[in-house]
């Protein structure tokens, strides 16, 4: 963050109050044993942009009173706020509805897809750090196991491999190929024999981890959707529920997703003030214009559930500052062009900025009393590490 902030560091107790944890509303709350089963649903389902099938998902939480979660990642090099921010507040509302929640860090998964140059101890190292950052978001760990694919598949490869080969054996190639975007590949890229491997494994740790729920990206689907497909070739009747979360687009104009390849497209865990302003002053963002808008799609799915409002700064000339207390008001005046872009965009660097601080403070505390045993570190100790956090994530940043 900018020198001006980052110089003013919050005490601990601070820092957490302004978390996602602290939050008291159904997305972010402790654990609620009295809940009803339609709470459980409409709390579970509300996660999802699409979900096959919403019977399933109902009949799943009447019957079983802690239903497995599978998510999962690659540990890929930077951290967008997207999955920073949304994938913890989705597996929060995962537990509180009761909820086991299973992510998977796919190390080999990365090695496989060639991030970080194929070495896996750097993927290693870039998979622990997005972990604290989901810890410093406010992610809920109590009923979270993160297990390391391979780990899991090294104890269990008498249970894991037959699988993956039993999947292969009944797709064709074709059928496998059309899952290639859940590496971020497509079908027309020239992939390596690896990659090919690549959706049959994942295919099968849905199964390897005893899941009710996939819990991944839209971007994911097709190869959830082969889970299902397999459910019916084994003539398994119980198959694995979806649940696609919705993909933020990436912040230029005709951006249907974020790309790493292209820094300008999101905002980064890591991202100084002055770097978060300048992406969000160039971001599309068209007058009265809500569909494909990115700026007004950060203020639904990041600002809203995090800070439950959006502050407007603005002259009185232009109608003085506004407080939204709901994305339907702010959509409201924006349609009828009472809230212009130019006041829009600041307002929304400045909320992204808040949060950004909060868990880059609340990481670097951390580490700094673990490294350096200090109950209650100096500022320019946390400096100091942010400086060197930020030069090493750049370093590998070339290799993703």
């Amino acid at each position: 963050m900018a020198d001006d902030s980052a110089n003013q560091i919050p005490p601990t107790d601070e820092i957490n109050s302004m978390s996602i944890n602290s939050q008291n509303d159904e997305g972010s709350s402790t654990s609620t044993p009295q809940m009803s089963v339609e709470e459980k649903f409409r709390l579970v389902r509300s996660i999802g942009e699409e979900c096959i099938q919403e019977d399933e998902l109902l009949n799943l939480l009447t019957k079983k009173p802690q239903p497995i979660c599978y998510d999962g990642f690659e540990p890929s090099g930077r951290m967008h706020i997207a999955q920073g921010v949304m994938k913890a507040i989705s597996v929060n509302k995962l537990t509180s509805a009761g909820c086991k929640v299973k992510i998977w860090v796919a190390d080999w998964f990365a090695q496989l897809n060639n991030k970080m140059g194929g070495d896996l101890k750097k993927i290693q190292t870039v998979g622990r750090y997005l972990i604290e950052i989901w810890i410093a978001v406010g992610m809920r760990t109590e009923r979270v196991e993160f297990l390391w694919s391979s780990e899991e598949i090294n104890a269990r490869a008498d249970e894991y491999w037959p699988l993956v080969m039993d999947i292969a054996r009944r797709n064709k190639l074709p059928r496998i190929m059309r899952c290639c975007q859940i590496m971020g590949r497509s079908e027309q890229d020239e992939l390596t024999a690896a990659q090919i491997l690549y959706p049959c494994m994942q295919c099968a740790d849905i199964f390897f981890l005893k899941a009710d729920i996939c819990q991944l990206g839209m971007d994911q689907r097709k190869v959830n959707v082969l889970a299902r497909e397999y459910c019916d070739d084994i003539k398994r009747k119980n198959k694995p529920i979806i649940l696609s979360h919705h993909m933020l687009p990436g912040l230029q104009q005709g951006q249907e997703k974020m790309s790493k390849s292209d820094p300008s497209s999101a905002i980064y865990m890591e991202d100084e003030e002055a770097e978060v302003n300048v992406k969000i002053k160039k971001a599309y963002c068209p007058p009265k214009i809500v569909e494909g808008n990115p700026c007004l799609e950060y203020i639904k799915y990041i600002i809203f559930p995090w800070d439950k409002k959006f502050v407007v700064e603005r002259s009185e000339a232009n109608g003085g500052n506004k407080t939204f207390e709901s994305y339907e008001e702010l959509v409201a005046d924006y349609e009828e062009g009472n809230l212009h872009p130019g006041d829009l965009k600041p307002s929304l660097s400045k909320a992204i900025n808040k949060i950004l601080q909060v868990i880059a403070i609340s990481v670097l505390i951390k580490l700094v009393k673990v490294e350096f045993d200090i109950a209650q570190p100096c500022t320019i100790c946390s400096l100091i590490l942010c400086t060197w956090l930020k030069s090493t994530l750049s370093s590998l940043a070339h290799l993703e």
